[in-house]
């Protein structure tokens, strides 16, 4: 069964929001969800009632595709993950920093092949990552190109998330991968159309325990189209509900905003399987791991709620100093106004915390779903 893809740049239809070639929702909606400025289609809800489940186009995200012999070893001596090591059935949470350890980007990568690496990011910073990465290719057999127009990337959740990891054999780990069925080209495709087979990726869930809500990462092939279950209808997830979810797992994506704000562990990268210490040199390798092994870290993030919707970079404040930001918003939703935060530990211990300046909202302390790695 091949599902006729729509052209992509087509504007949304009166109460249908336009869609990648593989899904179709099974209801109307009254706002398009193709932007990042779009509402949640459903009314506001509590978050302890809120249930996400469906399928939403990260239109925010982009790919960087890396091809070559050499490949898998260029990105082992840039980014922080151990690429060298991985399988075809793995992906890797990773960031890109600068030489005093600074985050650039951030990256979920995978293979498609032993010599074809695809890395999903943030759209708003990948021309300026391509370009900056493409300088140190040199003499290596690797070819890097932006693959956004090629690969679709959607997130998942819910049950709709578990029935596709079921269908394909996706395993039950974080930064599990596993390859969806060959492509087949639409027949509407243009001839030599790109149909790699794409990929699911297993992420971080949202929340912990029992109540965790199941999140996936699609690359998928645009022009190109997939066997049943995977081209049935599926149900339509709001960009403030994945927004809310990114939120509950504790785990924020590099974006332009952010961009050579951090080291990766005040993200908790080093906590989620965002870095390897054991793996060789890339840029600002010592310093993040000077800041690891001489417990010098004095930033964490926090998952927070607030009094007032938050925006990614907004500052934050702490009680006891009203001139100087004690923090920085990494990640928000609308829904519950939820956010992360990446602040000084000290200002975790007491006070009080507020978004934007010192009479701003406050914002209360909640529970990552994972344990931080201790200082070694």
């Amino acid at each position: 069964m091949i599902i006729r893809p729509l052209p992509r740049q087509e504007p949304a239809r009166a109460g249908l929001p336009r869609i990648g070639p593989i899904f179709i929702h099974i209801f109307s909606l009254s706002h398009s969800m193709t932007t990042r400025a779009d509402t949640d289609p459903s009314p506001a809800c509590a978050p302890a009632s809120l249930e996400c489940d469906g399928v939403l186009r990260l239109t925010h995200w982009g790919v960087i595709r890396a091809r070559g012999a050499d490949a898998t070893k260029f990105l082992q001596g840039q980014l922080t993950n151990d690429f060298g090591l991985l399988g075809l059935s793995q992906a890797r949470l990773a960031g890109y920093c600068s030489p005093k350890g600074r985050m650039l980007a951030s990256f979920v990568g995978f293979k498609l092949a032993h010599d074809d690496v695809l890395l999903a990011c943030h759209r708003d910073l990948l021309p300026t990552t391509l370009k900056r990465l493409s300088m140190f290719v040199m003499r290596a057999q690797c070819k890097l190109s932006d693959a956004t127009d090629v690969f679709d990337v959607y997130g998942l959740a819910g049950s709709t998330a578990d029935q596709w990891a079921s269908t394909v054999q996706l395993g039950p780990a974080t930064w599990d991968k596993a390859a969806l069925p060959a492509a087949t080209a639409s027949t509407e495709s243009t001839p030599g159309t790109d149909t790699s087979p794409g990929a699911l990726v297993r992420l971080p869930s949202a929340g912990a325990g029992a109540q965790a809500t199941t999140r996936l990462l699609a690359c998928v092939p645009v022009a190109a189209s997939l066997p049943p279950p995977l081209s049935t209808t599926q149900p339509a997830l709001g960009a403030a509900q994945w927004d809310w979810l990114e939120v509950q797992s504790g785990v924020a994506m590099v974006g332009l905003p952010l961009v050579e704000a951090f080291v990766p562990q005040m993200l908790n990268y080093e906590s989620v399987g965002g870095v390897n210490f054991k793996k060789g040199c890339y840029p600002g390798q010592e310093v993040v791991a000077r800041s690891q092994y001489r417990g010098t870290l004095k930033r964490r993030t926090y998952r927070v709620a607030a009094d007032a919707p938050l925006s990614v970079g907004q500052d934050v404040f702490h009680s006891s100093d009203a001139e100087q930001p004690c923090g920085t918003v990494v990640a928000a939703s609308s829904i519950g106004n939820a956010a992360l935060v990446s602040m000084q530990t000290s200002a975790a211990e007491s006070g009080t915390l507020t978004a934007g300046s010192p009479a701003g909202a406050a914002l209360h302390l909640q529970t990552l779903p994972y344990a931080l790695l201790a200082d070694i």
